[in-house]
């Protein structure tokens, strides 16, 4: 019993001395001489907003690591390079029409600054809109049609003694200047849809042409327009001279010939602001790519073309081309692109890709200043509007009630420029690799901004390279991805 006892004892001791020699060995045999250095985390250096066709994602920020590098592959390449540099940006934006005032206003007041923070502010879930077109006097999208001289029928008003901006007292202005504390630095166009109706040779809102014994008249009411926004603390960095010249079917409209336009402009429009000092930039054009001889024709001639600044573009239709045409005989002069709705039957995925490969993308390799979307702003039923005014016009932003409204595809198009392309941003060179449009801008402080979108059928994998080194990343059919180091 005593021998049982002693073995048992002797060999739990064994099993331990065992156990021990086996642990030490492992630590042993864990320890490298030769350890392996330690491999460097990668650190993002490139952010990359992404929105997708299919809505599933929108506006959103990726989370993958995206670094530079040199590993050699076949796929297409988006080479961006700062040492080739093109126009300097003005914005990015909308057009403000007293419709879109109107409904905005409709908000509560804390929805309604939490949408104007949204659209306008610096913060990190705005867009940073920096440029609006608003309309000088009535557009087809206010809820009823007025200049700012209007008359009982058969007076006139030639020393302009009744002019008064009451009709945009009661929306635009006030949201505008709720706009500029947000934004002072933001930049203002003015647009006219036509002059009073006294001044046209048919007496009616739609259509006619202004008569000629009244251009010193509406050359003044212009002045007194820039002057009295001014004193609403407003500055208008430009005019165009008509909103789409050449189509006098809407209400309000005028028809406007480049030689009507060129006269205007050279004996009374040019020299009107010239002796008023006034240094709000004369636009021309305002229209359809498909007719670049219309601006061309006027900057011919050299009386017109020294109070001119530049030229207005929309595309309904034409090319987009055209502004490089424009530019080609006149490059001293700039481009403007100033409007394109999308429409209320549309399609998200066929216009963010549509909107941001011409609007955007095309009118920025085309040498434009601005890409502006039409309509920032209108109700579940796209109004108001005037009687005769679009009534399919979809606005960025539909207003639901007072505490409710959603984004829509504009928004959406506009964001991935002016989220990440300050005005004052230059566009860089980049190229053109199969159906990935693009474009690219160095801003004030130096970043780079890549805009693209697949225009493809099929998911693309491609590399963006800058200074030697490359990245290689992808893109769903129809998604647009803004990239930014």
């Amino acid at each position: 019993m005593m021998k049982n006892k002693i073995f048992n004892m002797m060999k739990s001791l064994i099993l331990i001395f065992v156990f021990i020699a086996l642990n030490n060995c492992s630590k042993q045999n864990n320890e490298d001489p030769n350890p392996l250095p330690e491999l460097p985390i990668a650190t993002n250096e490139v952010d990359f907003w992404l929105t997708k066709a299919d809505q599933s994602v929108k506006l959103q920020k990726q989370s993958g690591i995206l670094a530079f590098g040199s590993a050699y592959n076949t796929y297409a390449n988006i080479e961006v390079s700062d040492s080739q540099t093109f126009q300097t940006i003005d914005g990015f934006g909308f057009s403000l029409t007293g419709g879109s005032a109107q409904v905005i206003n409709s908000l509560n007041a804390d929805k309604k600054q939490t949408l104007l923070q949204e659209l306008f502010g610096k913060n990190e879930n705005a867009i940073s809109i920096s440029y609006l077109r608003i309309s000088i006097g009535a557009s087809d999208l206010d809820d009823s049609v007025f200049s700012y001289d209007d008359l009982p029928e058969g007076q006139t008003d030639m020393n302009l003694t009744q002019f008064s901006l009451a009709p945009d007292m009661v929306h635009l202005i006030p949201l505008l200047k709720e706009i500029l504390t947000i934004n002072p630095a933001i930049k203002i166009m003015g647009s006219p849809w036509s002059p009073p109706v006294w001044m046209k040779d048919n007496n009616s809102s739609i259509g006619g042409s202004l008569q000629p014994k009244y251009y010193g008249v509406y050359a003044q009411y212009f002045v007194k327009y820039v002057q009295k926004m001014k004193e609403q603390g407003i500055t208008v960095d430009a005019i165009t001279v008509q909103n789409e010249p050449l189509h006098p079917g809407n209400n309000p409209s005028l028809l406007m010939t480049a030689p009507q336009q060129t006269e205007f402009i050279k004996n009374h429009l040019g020299p009107a602001f010239q002796t008023a000092a006034i240094a709000t930039k004369i636009i021309i054009y305002d229209h359809n790519c498909d007719k670049p001889d219309y601006p061309i024709s006027i900057l011919n001639d050299p009386a017109a073309k020294q109070y001119i600044a530049g030229s207005a573009f929309h595309l309904y239709a034409g090319d987009i081309s055209a502004l490089s045409t424009v530019h080609n005989v006149h490059p001293d002069k700039d481009l403007y692109f100033t409007e394109q709705y999308t429409a209320s039957s549309g399609d998200f995925g066929g216009d963010l890709k549509w909107h941001l490969k011409n609007v955007v993308i095309g009118s920025m390799r085309n040498w434009s200043k601005t890409a502006l979307e039409w309509n920032l702003a209108n109700d579940a039923s796209f109004g108001p509007h005037t009687p005769g005014g679009c009534t399919t016009c979809k606005g960025g932003i539909t207003i639901n009630s007072s505490s409710s409204y959603n984004k829509n595809v504009g928004y959406y198009i506009i964001a991935h420029a002016a989220k990440f392309v300050p005005a004052g941003s230059i566009r860089i060179a980049s190229n053109l690799s199969g159906n990935l449009n693009n474009v690219a801008f160095k801003t004030p402080n130096g970043k780079k901004v890549l805009i693209v979108i697949n225009d493809g059928n099929t998911s693309e994998l491609f590399n963006m390279k800058y200074n030697g080194k490359w990245i290689t990343t992808s893109l769903e059919s129809g998604s647009a991805g803004t990239y930014i180091w």
